[in-house]
């Protein structure tokens, strides 16, 4: 494809770079529905734009993000204002701001606050402590709410608004069994789960024994499926390939 669009949630490991690979390689049945059981940014799925999907993850917070959008609480118009407005308080208390409103999201969370910490956090990262509290520290780029920039995740909310009207797409806090446990042989999932022994403090652990049952549910599934995970680097291999996955076909 042309250009990859890039969601407004900014996540670790966001997948832009396999997005034509893993277009280039699904195949879904026109009846069929596309689920991912750890969205994460959705950045697949949005560039792939089914009719019909399931977006999955375990974090409240990125569900009820999207759900915003789709139920018409997020609106571009509104987006845009608010963006315009914490920037401006950003710009003028900075690192204080930054806290006001993360503690403000730990006590109470609302998808707005959501946005706006993902934006001028560290890096964008997503991270939260043993309690489930949004622990990321302040970035120290008030710029990130110029103009050009606010438009830029106005467009991305207006692709994610316009898609949601076009098509059926569900938006659901849950753990990746459970997801799974949706699919048919219609459907076609694609699983990008966390890295064993890395991103560990997204929003809870990610165990070998959970690398293990995806493996397992995986193989009875009666959808076809695609996972994506770190294969090798010049130092070492990931020994769960060959541990979990060998008896797949991998690319």
């Amino acid at each position: 494809m042309s250009k990859v669009f890039v969601p407004p949630i900014k996540c670790q490991g966001i997948k832009t770079k396999l997005v034509d690979w893993v277009l280039h390689h699904v195949i879904l049945e026109d009846q069929g529905c596309w689920i991912e059981p750890f969205m994460g940014s959705g950045v697949v799925g949005f560039n792939l734009r089914p009719k019909q999907a399931t977006f999955s993850d375990i974090n409240p917070h990125l569900i009820n993000f999207y759900r915003a959008i789709q139920s018409g609480e997020i609106t571009t118009a509104k987006a845009r204002t608010f963006l315009e407005s914490e920037g401006q308080e950003l710009k003028k208390h900075g690192e204080c701001y930054f806290k006001e409103v993360r503690a403000r999201f730990n006590n109470q969370a609302s998808p707005w606050d959501f946005l706006f910490l993902n934006r001028s956090c560290f890096n964008g990262i997503i991270r939260f402590n043993s309690k489930g509290k949004f622990n990321t520290p302040y970035g120290h780029k008030p710029e990130r709410f110029a103009p050009a920039y606010v438009t830029k995740i106005i467009n991305q909310i207006d692709y994610v608004c316009k898609a949601t009207k076009t098509c059926c797409w569900n938006f659901l806090c849950a753990d990746f069994r459970d997801a799974l446990a949706r699919a048919t042989s219609s459907d076609c999932v694609y699983c990008d789960p966390p890295y064993l022994g890395r991103h560990v403090d997204y929003f809870a652990r990610w165990s070998e024994k959970d690398e293990r049952e995806l493996a397992n549910l995986l193989a009875v599934t009666p959808a076809r499926f695609i996972v994506s995970t770190w294969h090798s680097n010049q130092y070492r291999r990931n020994p769960s390939i060959e541990k979990y996955w060998s008896g797949f076909t991998i690319l």
